[in-house]
């Protein structure tokens, strides 16, 4: 029994849908709402999703990359739209959903259309479950990571090019390695090709080999990573930077799986399988000029988008802790726990730098933890507390001057009683800042003194003269 979810504002096609699932022999949710089937989506495992484009408070297209992000489970989206809409169904297609439906509908058409796609996902199931995906130390348990999983999967099992894309530090090259390590080329050469750090001039000669004396230097035939990777896989790091020459050279070799090394007459034959990966965006460096779409096309056969980790926030806790007691196993010490507000910042915090710059972070605190057997959040670098602390107390601000605070009447007029002098409202107010500045800081002195702009003695003379301890 499958779970068949509609987010729709129409009462009268939600009650038609709703008939026709339960005469199927399904479950039915309903919302009227986007946020209501956000919310929904959260929480319950949903196979498929019939979503309408015109919602009271949202667009249903423009919501389909916080749904794959967010859902529970990854469901098949049908987009509803519009007759004679041609162009909402092109949207929808190009946006990665199963199919669409017209208003008004044909039941017969959306019904076949229905059970294909439980057919489809049923197959898909059918598939993943009999690959046990090894993730080899890829941690995450976020539906966007889940999603990621799933790809790989279907990646693993096939020979097909796979283009991973996703910013600076969110571990493309472990991912690519892991899909090549449930491949059946497991037992086979995982070659790496960092394309930003060859130049135009050795990049060919480094992919193709060359024999003695192609050029000046060459003085011994070399193998090329294409002929190293025969039989395993070619992984291409920072695709985007390849030159456009080297580009169209290796496009052939993508096609005919033959080569010719530099000063050779004849060619060569490598089997391998190609991932590649960039942080750049190819589809925008196709419109300039400076790649080949043919290129690109051949690349993209299944596309891995690795989600930065700002957007998997629950993932931040698994890591921080998987990360840590590898340390502790690397130093041979006891394992450490942490103080709730050890996690708090973490999360506060936005890791422009993904996995790569948190990991890091954790390893600072490690080393300022000692042989504590706590991680504090004192412990963490100077600078993502202060990036924290900074956000925390801008927050505040804002809300503190938001309309719904704000004084719009001059105090006269609202304040009870007579206005206070001037010397005792100071007073007032200074003790306020000091005790808001702590709190928000949780006491960091560094971070207090780079805020406020006072120097030590002047904080600390003023936390003498109003009694305040911390």
């Amino acid at each position: 029994m499958a779970v068949i979810m509609i987010i729709d504002d129409d009462d009268n096609f939600r009650g038609t849908m709703e008939s026709l699932v339960l005469r199927m022999g399904h479950d039915f949710l309903s919302a009227g709402t986007l946020k209501t089937g956000l919310d929904l989506l959260k929480t319950r495992e949903v196979d498929i999703l019939l979503l309408d484009v015109n919602l009271p408070d949202g667009n249903g297209l423009s919501a389909l990359l916080e749904i794959k992000e967010t859902a529970m489970t990854a469901p098949e989206i049908f987009i509803i739209t519009g007759i004679g809409d041609p162009d909402g169904a092109e949207t929808a297609i190009a946006q990665g959903v199963w199919d669409y439906i017209v208003k008004p509908t044909a039941v017969n058409q959306t019904k076949l259309s229905l059970t294909r796609a439980l057919k489809y996902r049923e197959e898909k199931k059918n598939k993943q479950q009999a690959m046990c995906l090894n993730l080899f130390g890829l941690i995450g348990e976020s539906p966007p990571m889940r999603q990621c999983f799933e790809i790989m999967a279907r990646g693993a099992m096939s020979n097909a090019p796979v283009l991973i894309t996703g910013e600076t530090g969110t571990g493309k090259e472990l991912f690519a390695q892991t899909i090549h390590l449930n491949s059946p080329r497991k037992d086979q050469e995982f070659i790496v090709v960092d394309c930003a750090s060859l130049t135009e001039t050795l990049m060919e000669s480094t992919l193709f080999g060359h024999r003695k004396g192609a050029f000046t230097g060459a003085i011994e035939k070399r193998d090329g990573l294409v002929k190293m990777a025969d039989q395993g896989t070619l992984f291409l790091d920072e695709v985007g930077e390849m030159p456009l020459s080297t580009q169209k050279s290796f496009l052939r070799v993508l096609q005919e799986k033959t080569f010719r090394p530099l000063g050779e007459t004849h060619e060569e034959k490598s089997d391998f399988r190609l991932i590649a990966a960039t942080n750049r965006d190819l589809d925008a460096m196709v419109e300039k000029g400076t790649f080949r779409r043919d290129l690109l096309y051949r690349l993209k056969t299944l596309h891995l988008t690795i989600p930065p980790l700002r957007k998997r926030g629950q993932d931040i806790q698994l890591l921080a802790r998987f990360r840590i007691n590898k340390l502790c196993q690397e130093y041979s010490c006891p394992a450490k726990s942490f103080e709730p507000g050890f996690f708090d910042t973490l999360t506060a915090y936005p890791w422009p730098g993904n996995v790569r710059e948190l990991f890091n972070g954790l390893e600072t605190a490690f080393v300022a933890s000692g042989n504590e057997d706590t991680l504090y959040t004192m412990h963490l670098p100077g600078s993502i507390r202060i990036q924290v602390a900074k956000a925390s107390i801008e927050k505040d601000r804002q809300h503190t001057i938001s309309p719904d605070h704000a004084q719009t009447e001059p105090p006269g007029e609202t304040c009870q009683g007579p206005m206070p002098e001037f010397k005792t409202y100071k007073q007032t107010m200074e003790r306020q800042y000091l005790e808001t500045i702590i709190a928000s800081t949780k006491g960091d002195v560094k971070i207090i003194l780079l805020w406020s702009g006072m120097s030590k003695s002047h904080f600390y003379g003023l936390l003498k003269k109003y009694g305040i301890s911390f």
